[in-house]
């Protein structure tokens, strides 16, 4: 990892210096965080109306860590975008933690969180991305979780579903990354919230970097005939910080299990070599 981070980062910020692209490259003293002062871990409807995403009940609001007493999250089930055979599951899953429960959040299990969920990081960890002439690799610090989004190519014919699906990109307007994602397995939820979806799901995300480079605005276009009634849109923010890379293996650190979760931290059955 530290390899990576001093070699890889110095070739990818090299070979975007050296071109007419935006600069989301990160290094080994820098990275990019959630600015919970935009969107609180959640993607937050767009402005002037139009489908957005799954947020809190308003009957049991949100409060994150370090704004009062944290709570879990409660979906709101209102919302128009679900088909009504959703329901039912969300409504256990939000009576389970009005009782007291421990709602499932992928992040603190170690496990995956699939797309666009990846854009609403529940654990604080920082992102570092790695630009290349093909290929962006973008790397959440705990866990770790890596993306690999590949540049100018179209989508093969019929991807296999994996965790984080497969990742097309393309730079427009010298500021904005397009990113085109399909294939994910259906053992992720779209949303903090537990929202499920189905192997059809379809994200597109457009990163657009601020002038000063100093932030990223990304909005999100979430379309899933299997689970919702209408694509929605939802929109997050990440500030670049000062932040060194580090190695944090989220399973082989996590060495006690949350009261209440029924999700247990994956384990290997066999080695890697």
């Amino acid at each position: 990892m530290a390899f990576l981070a001093t070699t890889g980062a110095g070739l990818a910020a090299d070979a975007v210096r050296n071109s007419a692209i935006p600069m989301f490259a990160t290094d080994d003293k820098t990275g990019w965080q959630l600015d919970r002062t935009f969107g609180v871990d959640d993607l937050i409807a767009p402005p002037g109306g139009g489908a957005g995403p799954i947020t809190f009940d308003k009957a049991h609001p949100y409060v994150p860590p370090g704004r009062g007493v944290p709570t879990y999250r409660v979906a709101d089930l209102s919302n128009p975008i679900l088909q009504d055979w959703v329901k039912p599951s969300m409504k256990k899953s939000n009576d389970e933690v009005i009782a007291g429960g421990v709602a499932y959040r992928a992040h603190e299990r170690c496990w995956p969180a699939g797309v666009p969920t990846f854009d609403t990081d529940v654990v604080g960890a920082p992102l570092f991305i790695y630009q290349l002439p093909k290929e962006i690799v973008v790397v959440m610090e705990s866990g770790p979780e890596v993306r690999h989004i590949y540049l100018d190519v179209p989508h093969s014919a019929n991807p296999k579903p994996s965790w984080y699906g497969e990742s097309v990109g393309h730079y427009e307007g010298g500021d904005t990354l397009v990113i085109d994602t399909i294939g994910q397995t259906d053992k992720t939820f779209v949303d903090n919230y537990r929202t499920p979806h189905t192997t059809r799901l379809h994200v597109i995300e457009r990163w657009k970097l601020s002038a000063d480079g100093r932030t990223v605005d990304v909005s999100v276009d979430v379309e899933d005939p299997g689970v919702f009634t209408m694509p929605y849109r939802g929109l997050q923010r990440w500030r670049r910080v000062q932040v060194p890379l580090t190695e944090i293996i989220c399973a082989e650190n996590n060495d006690q299990d949350f009261v209440g979760f029924k999700v247990s931290v994956p384990k290997a059955s066999k080695p890697d070599f």
